[in-house]
């Protein structure tokens, strides 16, 4: 299906699923709050021992699931075509949300060597790949990233020193991106799969009330699929496309994680990056605001492009049945509800500056140039040895003549005792010669070995060259050259069947909402009375349905307020953390840091507003300039 270059708006796709009960919670009797209709893509959630009258919330989205769903159903309705359109040169982001324990990890990783359990990320590898083997006539190169963001610092989950922490940049033709991030180039799923492997190894997991194994970052793995097509012009076109599978921390408050000491730390960073993160959407929403916080966190920041931004979004929030965890499904339906209306305007990535695809061709291209060179080279040799061959020939076979005779030279001196002598004893092999009067008659042959050793060594940079050569091209990626589709016809017609099943149930669920918000204005202009009592009647009916309306506002209102109050006074005490541990850190200046020495630090202090730091300028400037000093890596960094 042919997509435009450009689209001019585009709402961000929210997909909610709960999970089954768990056993503590099978064990505990916990009640369930949720209601799932998952035709009309609608959730309902009961307050427990709220009373009989008062109304029950219900969310609409772009579809939602229950605790039955398959991961494949979830791929197949809102993955899968996020993917396709990365294949075509589109920016993608899916980002998992929930509190700790809802099955944020299991979507979106599960387990990879089970077709059935698979999470969205090995499925978005097979897909990747299953669909480059079925192209033609253009190249691709596959390469991924993993990182993590952990109080809020960046570590690069696939760098051997993992507590290096890296710093985030911004650049007006490629926008936000991270300053030495690692990539690998990946061939096919199997290298990728084991590329998130390693990466998944390094993660910050800790023990909570909640979760035993909780994510205590938020996990980024970026996948860049570059294509290079001729175009019409007759020229190369390089499109890429960057897909963005982010698992988040735990949206939970603190108290449910009974967090203390480093996992309290650890929950305070989350809740300000997921503030940050609802202040953005809340901003974005809002159509008056004016300024969209995105600097108010590195999480923000990285998913600038992905909120408002140039790229087709995915948000899968997921929630838990149990009474006990009201709040946070409660929220956590709030804040996707919320994000459900933010407009993205994505467009195709054509001829970016950054493609590695074109330093790939032209260092093949520069490899194949020294090959063909070195080949004309060994062509114009093997003229010349057999011309001066063909006027040897003249002469009879002396070449042959001449071999035997290296071999009899060769066997008379090693049967010569001082010789053997020399060889057992380690000597100098040529002096050995030289004392029996042969070096005349070796002369012919040791210049023979410098030619063969001359050709050896070239043989040695040809093979290298070769090697290089034919490990690039193999990181090129070409369907049904270099990747071989192993699925039959039959296959591709079920995958496909697969997917237009999933367009077709997408579609019905759109239909039937538009019906349902049109039902209520349809039904009155329908409506003609044969009676002055049957025209009050219907109107005590509509007037019963708007005030149930306004009372479940108005609870909305509190709920949100209530909401609110919580929020701050969470972030309250988070800042009086961390104005206790500032007031320590000042008093162990004030009584353990000379003053002249506090002052020289003082006067050194320079803030960067770019990067939002504070920096030590050099001790000297004199013998550097400024921009020395603003590319060095080695001067120490002061954050806010």
């Amino acid at each position: 299906m042919a997509m435009s270059k450009t689209k001019h708006c585009e709402a961000v796709r929210v997909v909610v699923r709960c999970r089954p009960f768990s056993r503590r919670e099978q064990t505990s009797e916990c009640e369930n709050i949720l209601e799932i209709d998952d035709k009309l893509g609608q959730i309902t959630i009961r307050k427990p021992k709220a009373p009989p009258d008062e109304p029950m919330k219900v969310f609409t989205f772009d579809s939602v699931y229950g605790w039955n769903s398959k991961q494949s159903d979830i791929y197949d309705d809102a993955v899968r075509p996020l993917v396709e359109s990365v294949l075509q040169g589109f920016n993608g982001t899916i980002f998992a949300y929930g509190q700790t324990g809802t099955g944020k990890t299991h979507t979106m990783q599960g387990v990879s060597n089970d077709p059935e359990r698979r999470g969205v990320i090995p499925n978005s590898f097979q897909h990747i790949f299953t669909q480059i083997s079925r192209t033609q006539n253009q190249k691709y190169l596959v390469r991924s990233s993993y990182m993590e963001i952990y109080q809020e610092e960046i570590r690069d989950l696939l760098c051997k020193d993992n507590n290096k922490k890296l710093e985030l940049k911004e650049n007006p033709e490629f926008g936000v991106y991270v300053k030495d991030l690692s990539s690998v180039v990946t061939k096919n799923a199997t290298e990728i799969e084991h590329v998130m492997n390693i990466g998944n190894q390094s993660r910050s997991v800790g023990f909570t009330n909640m979760n035993e194994r909780s994510s205590r970052s938020h996990a980024i793995f970026v996948v860049t699929v570059e294509c290079s097509e001729v175009g019409l012009d007759g020229e190369d076109h390089i499109r890429v496309g960057k897909l963005n599978m982010v698992d988040l921390a735990g949206s939970e408050r603190q108290s449910k994680t009974g967090a203390k000491g480093k996992r309290l730390k650890e929950a305070a960073k989350i809740n300000l990056s997921l503030s940050a993160l609802g202040n953005v959407i809340s901003a974005l929403v809002d159509g008056k605001s004016t300024h969209v916080p995105y600097r108010d966190s590195k999480l923000t920041r990285l998913l600038q492009d992905s909120l408002g931004g140039n790229a087709k979004t995915v948000m899968i929030a997921t929630v838990g049945p149990s009474h006990k965890n009201f709040e946070e499904s409660l929220a956590t339906l709030r804040y996707a509800s919320r994000a459900k209306n933010i407009k993205n305007k994505p467009r195709i990535n054509e001829d970016p500056k950054d493609a590695l695809l074109r330093e790939f061709q032209e260092e093949i291209a520069r490899l194949k140039a020294q090959l063909e060179e070195r080949g004309m080279l060994a062509k114009e040799r093997r003229r010349r040895r057999n011309s001066k061959r063909l006027s040897r020939s003249l002469a009879g076979m002396e070449e042959e003549i001449i071999r035997e005779r290296e071999a009899d030279v060769w066997k008379t001196v090693e049967e010569e005792p001082d010789v053997r002598h020399y060889m057992k004893e380690g000597g100098d092999f040529q002096k050995a010669l030289t004392c029996q009067g042969t070096s005349e008659k070796l002369k012919h042959l040791n210049e023979n070995r410098k030619s063969v050793e001359d050709m050896q060594w070239d043989q040695d940079a040809l093979e290298k060259i070769i090697e290089k050569y034919k490990a690039m091209e193999s990181k090129l990626l070409v369907g049904g050259k270099t990747i071989i589709d192993h699925t039959n016809e039959q296959q591709k017609m079920l995958e496909l069947k697969r997917q237009e099943i999933a367009e077709q149930i997408r579609r019905e669920r759109e239909i039937q909402q538009q019906m349902m918000l049109q039902d209520e204005e349809t039904v009155e202009m329908r409506e003609t009375f044969s009676s002055l009592q049957q025209e009050v009647e219907l109107k005590t009916k509509k007037l019963k349905r708007l005030y149930t309306k306004l009372q479940l506002l108005k609870g909305e209102m509190r709920d949100i307020i209530d909401e609110h109050v919580t929020t701050r006074q969470e972030l309250e005490q988070t800042q009086n953390e961390l104005t206790r541990e500032l007031k320590y850190k000042y008093l162990l200046i004030e009584n353990f840091i000379p003053p002249e020495e506090k002052n020289k630090i003082m006067n050194r202090l320079h803030f960067d507003s770019e990067e939002d730091q504070w920096r030590l300028q050099p001790v000297l400037p004199s013998q550097r300039s400024v921009n020395e000093f603003h590319n060095d890596k080695s001067y120490l960094k002061w954050h806010i």
